[in-house]
């Protein structure tokens, strides 16, 4: 009797290990496939395609004919797609200007706009200002006044210097500006503050604002 109670209870004990283990490994193997329903419900959500526009960019005097994903940022959009790689990605988040470039006459950071936004606008970049053979006045005066050290920043310093000129000119007021006759006169509080939106992590300011003064005509 003892020996038969001994041989039950060991078939018993591991009647139930087997019996464990099983469930444990059936549990494992449900696991990964309960994790991946809903991942698979959440793409099955998601629309087939990424929807996309249509929009003519006319950059520097030519027309650009472009299918972009609606989130493109006009800067993207000039480096990606156009391949026009002067504007830089700085930050990304309109914070450092390196992006700037003029639509319509006015300076603005194309990282913070969307290029659908951008249909049939003039769009002028740092490539449409000048050439190496014919350079715009101003990057003439940065080479001049040695307003560059690593130049990642350059091309947006130069676009904004160019529009700052031209909203002064226009009679546009900036925080500083105190009457018309003050708007119009390129100061160098002026200069400082309408250019205060690009950053230079070189510090080459001060030559900066001799370039920009000696295109306003004032004297440095």
């Amino acid at each position: 009797m003892t020996t038969d109670t001994s041989n039950f209870l060991e078939m018993r004990r591991r009647g139930l290990l087997a019996g464990g283990l099983a469930t444990a490994a059936g549990a494992l193997m449900a696991a990964p496939d309960a994790h991946a329903q809903p991942a698979r419900a959440a793409a099955a959500a998601l629309p087939a395609q990424v929807p996309t526009v249509q929009v003519a960019l006319k950059v520097n005097g030519r027309v650009h004919s472009l299918t972009l994903d609606t989130r493109t940022t006009l800067l993207d959009a000039l480096r990606e797609h156009i391949q026009l790689t002067g504007s830089k990605k700085g930050c990304d988040h309109g914070q450092c200007g390196a992006c700037t470039v003029i639509v319509n006459g006015r300076r603005i950071n194309s990282c913070l706009t969307l290029a659908a936004m951008h249909d049939g606008d003039e769009i002028t970049t740092i490539e449409g200002l000048g050439t190496p053979g014919k350079l715009h006045p101003m990057q003439a005066a940065f080479v001049k006044h040695d307003g560059f050290q690593c130049g990642y920043c350059t091309p947006g310093q130069i676009c904004s210097a160019v529009g700052t000129l031209a909203e002064i000119k226009a009679g546009i007021p900036s925080h500083v500006s105190v009457n018309i006759t003050a708007i119009q006169r390129a100061t160098p509080e002026e200069i400082k503050e309408r250019m205060s939106g690009n950053i230079c992590r070189c510090g080459a300011y001060a030559n900066m604002l001799e370039a920009i003064q000696e295109v306003a005509g004032v004297p440095t």
